[in-house]
């Protein structure tokens, strides 16, 4: 029976752990918190809940072959609440939008604000369609891009789609009014992409989410995590928590285990779905990387982070969605400020999570479980966030009540706590405090992406946000796919 080491119990980590094992592996996945997760875990306080990470679910199909592997099937573990709509989104100006798989609603919402935008929403879903069935159908976003030819073949595709504009380039070519441009090219933002130099590949999402729906599984996100963790045990896997992985072994320029504070570990098969720059520079010695060192690692562009509030009300806030998106008067030079210039800027757009507006139980009766965040640049832009958060905290609660109009916010809060930049790093092992890892931008995507099989050292695997396809839940059990065909291969 062949050995696997997997480092790190993100969605990425938990389905290839699940893969290798159905196939007759014998997994052991080593998790350096005490919970298995990754970003996907939850905060409880008296008696309110919040998913810390992810918080919503999409392309239910993909997660379903997963369960299928073993039998099983995603409607048995979980129970799953479609959401209508998809999201809300406020504008600066007052208006709102709200974003659903309603063919006559979306047409309705998008013509008040511009009735030639109106006329090519579905010529727009359409396109969306045709790079949807190439990435999904086709299996192009589980297929290995490891060699220069793997990305010859599928660039006449990319072009011929409009998949090397960036997301921004694509809606527009549909839609003129501001806020139908942003409605249809912020995707790669809940990835940690950039949408005026994401490559358009992400403008699928609009098609997936309008055939298959967005999801919440009740319990929150931990459900999903959960059930994959019991589906992997069930199956003969092993989990190690609270074990934090402090080197990849590599012997004769082969990885052959782990070292953790329990000792050496060998195996036949080493995969982290740790962070990429961490596992490269510190947890392989520089001698055995010949192409990523220190200094090309210097190099890679990674993305934004993110500051969160989890906040417990005493009340309901009937003004949320499910999913609310609160947008500045500002779209590309925030951008701009987040990802390049890598400062804090005064203003600042959000996404709030009311997980209580469908699942009543994540807080107590008659009150609210709400996560707000906030994108912000990554440790790159030098913030102290130990001395600023509080001030910043304050800065987004005196909004959402004065400017936005959560009337009595602050004085209904029970429950207050932050997490920051500087807390990714801490406790996800996350270069820069980025949650997202490597950046999605056209240079960084496919062939271009680090890859799923180490280019230095043989027996190496890499899984995760940072690999290819890409960061998100679908992507992330995407690349379990693509990491296992290669093992397999092999």
């Amino acid at each position: 029976m062949k050995k696997a080491v997997i480092i790190g119990s993100g969605f990425g980590g938990l389905a290839l752990a699940i893969r290798l094992q159905s196939r007759g592996f014998q997994v052991t996945v080593f998790e350096k918190n005490a919970k298995i997760g990754g970003h996907a875990t939850q905060l409880k306080r008296n008696g309110y809940t919040f998913d810390m990470g992810p918080s919503l679910i999409t392309a239910t199909e993909i997660i379903n072959r997963l369960f299928q592997r073993a039998g099983r099937s995603l409607s048995d573990e979980l129970d799953m609440i479609r959401l209508d709509p998809f999201y809300r989104l406020y504008f600066h100006d007052g208006s709102f939008f709200d974003y659903s798989g309603d063919t006559g609603s979306m047409i309705r919402q998008i013509t008040e604000f511009n009735k030639a935008d109106g006329r090519n929403y579905e010529k727009f879903m359409r396109a969306s369609k045709r790079i949807h069935d190439v990435v999904i159908r086709d299996g192009e976003g589980s297929r290995p891009f490891i060699t220069p030819w793997s990305m010859l073949k599928f660039a006449p595709r990319a072009l011929t789609m409009n998949a090397v504009l960036s997301t921004y380039q694509f809606a527009s070519l549909y839609f003129r009014d501001p806020r139908n441009r942003f409605i249809f090219s912020f995707h790669p933002l809940f990835i940690g992409g950039n949408p005026f130099r994401a490559p358009a590949i992400y403008e699928m999402i609009p098609y997936l989410e309008k055939t298959g729906g967005v999801w919440y599984a009740k319990g929150g996100m931990t459900a999903l995590t959960d059930a994959m963790g019991r589906l992997f045990t069930d199956l003969g896997g092993t989990i190690r928590t609270k074990t934090e992985v402090c080197e990849i072994l590599v012997q004769n320029g082969l990885a052959y285990g782990i070292r953790s504070a329990l000792g050496d570990h060998k195996a036949d098969v080493v995969v982290s779905n740790a962070d990429f720059i961490h596992t490269y520079r510190d947890l392989i010695k520089p001698e055995h990387r010949k192409k990523w060192t220190d200094r090309k690692l210097a190099r890679v562009k990674y993305s934004m982070s993110a500051f969160l509030l989890y906040l417990g009300l005493n009340k309901q806030v009937p003004k949320l969605r499910h999913h609310t998106l609160i947008l500045s008067e500002r779209y590309k030079p925030l951008i701009r400020d987040i990802f390049d210039r890598h400062r804090i800027p005064d203003d600042f757009s959000m996404y709030l999570h009311a997980p209580t507006r469908t699942d009543p139980e994540m807080a107590p009766p008659g009150c609210e479980s709400l996560y707000v965040l906030v994108p912000v640049a990554n440790l790159q832009s030098g913030t102290d966030w130990e001395r600023s958060k509080a001030a910043y905290a304050e800065k987004i609660l005196h909004f959402l009540e004065h400017s936005f109009g959560l009337d009595g916010l602050k004085k209904s809060i029970e429950v207050m706590e932050m997490f920051t930049p500087d807390d990714f790093r801490k406790k996800q092992n996350a270069v820069y405090g980025s949650a997202w890892g490597v950046e999605p931008r056209l240079s960084q995507t496919a062939y271009f992406r680090p890859h799923n099989r180490s280019e230095d050292i043989p027996n190496l695997y890499l899984v995760g946000a940072s690999t290819h396809p890409g960061a998100g839940l679908p992507g992330c059990v995407l690349t379990a796919e693509t990491t296992e065909s290669l093992i397999i291969q092999e």
